[in-house]
């Protein structure tokens, strides 16, 4: 039997349903209370996490106004808390933020938590508090189209998963080292995605030379496109800081900064540890896209071709079909959040939300050993994707967190017939576009693309669009 947290699950439900309602009509802003973080602990039931989850998704779509502490005149976009020395001219800046009011402007298509269009593009510095913040020149930020977020709490659960396996390799490889008192090789594989080797040697130091599409540490980042966001918690604070100027007191409040207003608008403390719970509870609970059959017999049969040819044109190399996970137990604050946002290490006991227990999750396959088959059409790994001769969709001039300017996490395909435009610009219209801009470790694929009867090529689009959204 699943232990509910400290509270009862009622009482839980009723306290996290109250934070929503504003204390006057007139109050011209969307937090009027704060969700309260120590009511959150252990495993919540259905109706506390559905509470939670409600909860989040009307901050999500709330439009922050100067009430809640909407902007930021002392403070940059800077993932480290960094202070200006005055503020901008105007609030709303379209390269160094903010630039939206709600999460729900950028992230709407075709659905809330979706994916934006080309007018929601967003840009990106290289992240720590050194970058020109406030210039409109491509040299000091990135220009990214906005992602889509469903199925995003079963892609964090992968990764995870993913890292827990590649640090246990190079646990196991650095005591076998030590006790066979020579160098010892490791392969660092999970869920059949490969990621190099490791080289351990009998005192303890690894050579990392052959890593490949993770960071050095073995942590799985998921999230950004250039998989550089190690959770959804991490992402949440992030944007809310970067786009709204909403400032997460587990990052920017007393504890980091010695200060409760560090960006200097007259609101203390805007956005609680609860608060961003609420946020990441919504997010990691929307449903996966799947994958629709088309009402049209003629699409169906180019779909069943279609499926084949994604398979023989070598697509799944980076894009697989699946990759199995062997638990819903979704703990917030996770295991891999660092300093800057909230820590499992910092609670009596964190949060988990079941996400067995939404009503989408009895729609997901599994595998003959009960582990849950997410059909990502992705690797979770970092891969070149850019070369000489196909450079579209290396053209960014900035790299960002270490990576370099033409290495991005393989996109996950599921719900690419709901998100166009493609490519990590949103500027190339149709999926022909997109397929054959791959270049690096896409070229092989594209080529065959490429060279394939118009046919085969129509019967892969016409799949594609079947992975949708289901709203």
């Amino acid at each position: 039997m699943k232990r509910v947290g400290r509270v009862p699950a009622l009482a839980a439900a009723v306290l996290i349903a109250a934070a929503s309602a504003a204390a006057e009509p007139w109050h011209e802003g969307v937090i009027s209370r704060h969700v309260d973080q120590d009511a959150l602990s252990g495993t919540l039931d259905k109706a506390a996490l559905e509470a939670l989850r409600k909860r989040g998704e009307e901050l999500f779509v709330g439009h922050f106004t100067p009430a809640d502490g909407v902007g930021r005149p002392f403070a940059t976009q800077a993932i480290v808390p960094t202070k200006r020395k005055r503020p901008p001219e105007n609030a709303f800046f379209r390269s160094a933020g903010l630039d939206a009011n709600a999460c729900a402007g950028c992230h709407n298509l075709p659905a809330t938590g979706g994916a934006g269009d080309f007018v929601t593009n967003v840009f990106v510095s290289e992240g720590f508090e050194s970058a020109d913040f406030d210039s409109l020149d491509p040299q000091f930020s990135n220009e990214r189209g906005t992602n889509h977020l469903f199925g995003a709490g079963l892609i964090e659960l992968l990764a995870r998963e993913m890292t827990a396996d590649l640090q246990r390799i190079r646990r196991e490889a650095l005591v076998k080292a030590r006790g066979a008192g020579s160098a010892v090789t490791a392969r660092l594989a999970s869920k059949g995605v490969d990621f190099g080797a490791i080289v351990a040697a009998p005192d303890g130091m690894l050579d990392l030379s052959a890593v490949e599409g993770v960071d050095h540490d073995l942590v799985i980042r998921p999230f950004s496109q250039k998989g550089v966001m190690t959770s959804l918690r991490q992402f949440t604070v992030n944007a809310l800081n970067h786009h709204h100027g909403m400032q997460a007191s587990e990052r920017f409040g007393l504890r980091w900064t010695g200060e409760p207003d560090h960006d200097g608008d007259g609101v203390e403390d805007e956005v609680s540890a609860g608060d961003v719970s609420a946020l990441v509870a919504w997010q990691a609970g929307l449903e996966p896209p799947l994958e629709r059959a088309p009402e049209d017999p003629a699409w169906q049969a180019a779909a069943r071709k279609g499926s084949a040819v994604f398979d023989t044109l070598g697509c799944t190399e980076c894009h697989r079909r699946s990759l199995p996970l062997q638990s819903l137990s979704f703990a917030d604050p996770g295991p891999l959040d660092m300093a800057g946002t909230l820590r499992g290490s910092e609670l009596a006991e964190p949060a988990v939300y079941d996400l067995a227990l939404l009503d989408w999750a009895r729609g997901l396959p599994r595998n003959g050993e009960g582990a849950v088959l997410v059909p990502l059409f992705g690797d979770l790994k970092r891969h070149t994707i850019a070369d000489q001769e196909v450079a579209a969709l290396g053209n960014e001039l900035l790299a960002q967190r270490f990576v370099e300017r033409n290495v991005f996490m393989t996109a996950e395909l599921w719900g690419t017939g709901s998100t166009g435009p493609y490519g990590h610009r949103n500027d190339l219209p149709t999926l022909d576009e997109v397929i054959r801009a791959h270049g690096g470790e896409g070229r092989a694929a594209r080529d065959r693309y490429v060279e394939a009867a118009e046919e085969e090529r129509g019967a892969l689009i016409a799949f594609l669009r079947t992975l949708v959204i289901g709203q």
